[in-house]
């Protein structure tokens, strides 16, 4: 059934460290090889061993109208043709700014990078650089990319400067670094106290890192309140919910406004890309208008401004797709839900818009710590059999998952029985 994914991931770990080239991917969580895939159509994913998938994951979220859309790969092929990089500006990037800020309040300026990592490390340079502070408040189990002073871990005390989670960061980088527990405010106020220098507080609104656990309206509030009151600023990072929760993303949902917001995934429509936007005040710091310094040869890239620009452009002339979307994601994790309390089997389910999650415990995470009193060998377990009835849900019980307008009722129904089938012995 996997036989050509097993050989070719034994070849792989021969040349590419792990046989993969982000971690995820090796199934260390669940166990088992990961299936190696030859091609993606609309919904579904097919192996090299000739399995077929319903996809879940959607090349983690970007892939709103599933793979292979005619309208994308056309405009993908056709910007190819004219070259695939310049390092010089074109039209497309100023086309894809504009379809961009004409739909916030609280955005005038975007820069275009090759990757989430990279936007959210030079937004935190940018405020930074406007406040001329030096700390960074982020929430444990919010995952910002893997840049030095985002990778952390939490300390002996309920709020402290973090240190690092991996070898080869520097101490003296992530001692900056404050982290706090996600949905705790008086958590949160505490940091403000243990330090004066706070640039900005980075957060994921919809965290989609410790599976699926928005954060509550009223942490967003004291969030904005704190930075604020202490002249810091507050970064959503949306690179994976903007346009994907809504139109707007997070920001669309909640009342709380960003001072600089994040984006990546979807404005690539599959391909690498990463942005961050803010205020003309704010984005004026920023080189070459000021002395931020950022730059990228690959940054704005052609063929992936194209592919953003028409994924964008079709979600905006047609937003009736996410109420769609998230009808399908709630009809998902509704029947897991109802399956799983046939087999008096605890799970708790949660969606925004087309992004979902559900973890197997009896109450409702709120938190990094929370999660990690969910049963993970019963997720393993689900996700194995799952995938050998054909449906690829995320690879670790962190992860969420993602609905895209190819998926049917039929298929999502088709789902459900699948994971009642299983759970009957789980």
């Amino acid at each position: 059934m996997f036989n050509k994914s097993i050989k070719a991931y034994e070849e792989a770990c021969e040349v590419i460290p792990g046989g993969v080239d982000s971690p995820v991917r090796a199934f260390k969580s669940v166990g088992g090889t990961p299936p190696f895939i030859e091609k993606g159509e609309g919904a579904y994913l097919f192996d090299i061993d000739g399995n077929k998938y319903l996809d879940f994951v959607q090349s983690w979220g970007p892939l709103i109208f599933g793979h292979c859309d005619k309208d994308i790969e056309n405009a993908v092929i056709e910007t190819a043709k004219k070259g695939l990089s310049f390092g010089a500006p074109t039209v497309l990037e100023t086309q894809l700014a504009n379809e961009i800020v004409e739909m916030f309040e609280n955005i005038d300026k975007v820069r275009f990078v090759s990757s989430g990592t990279e936007a959210v490390m030079s937004a935190i340079r940018l405020a930074r650089g406007v406040t001329g502070k030096n700390d960074i408040v982020k929430f444990e189990g919010c995952y910002h990319g893997h840049s030095d002073s985002l990778l952390v871990q939490a300390g002996s005390g309920m709020a402290t400067f973090g240190s690092p989670s991996s070898p080869g960061v520097p101490a003296d980088l992530t001692k900056h670094t404050l982290l706090c527990e996600y949905n705790n405010i008086e958590n949160l106020k505490k940091c403000f106290t243990d330090s004066s220098d706070i640039a900005c507080i980075i957060i994921e609104p919809i965290a989609g890192n410790m599976g699926l656990v928005p954060a509550d309206e009223e942490f967003l509030k004291a969030c904005r309140e704190l930075c604020d009151a202490n002249n810091a600023l507050l970064i959503f990072d949306e690179v994976m919910s903007g346009f994907r929760a809504s139109l707007k993303g997070a920001s669309g949902i909640s009342k709380t406004k960003a001072d600089i917001i994040t984006f990546g995934k979807v404005i690539g429509a599959g391909m690498p890309v990463g942005a961050f936007a803010s205020n003309k005040r704010i984005m004026g710091y920023l080189s070459p208008d000021g002395t931020v310094y950022q730059a990228g040869t690959l940054s704005g890239n052609p063929v992936a401004m194209a592919a953003g620009l028409v994924s964008l452009r079709k979600l905006k002339a047609n937003p009736e797709i996410y109420d769609d979307l998230s009808v399908k994601a709630l009809r998902l994790v509704n029947g897991l839900k109802r399956v799983a309390n046939e087999n008096n089997i605890p799970l708790q389910v949660n969606t925004r818009g087309s992004m979902f999650g559900f973890f197997f415990c009896e109450k409702e995470p709120k938190n990094f710590k929370e999660v990690g009193f969910c049963d993970f060998k019963r997720f393993a377990t689900f996700h194995h059999e799952m995938l050998k009835k054909g449906f690829y849900f995320a690879c670790s019980q962190y992860e969420t998952g993602f609905i895209c307008t190819k998926i049917t009722n039929e298929d999502i129904d088709a789902c459900i029985n699948a994971a009642n089938q299983i759970m009957k012995n789980l």
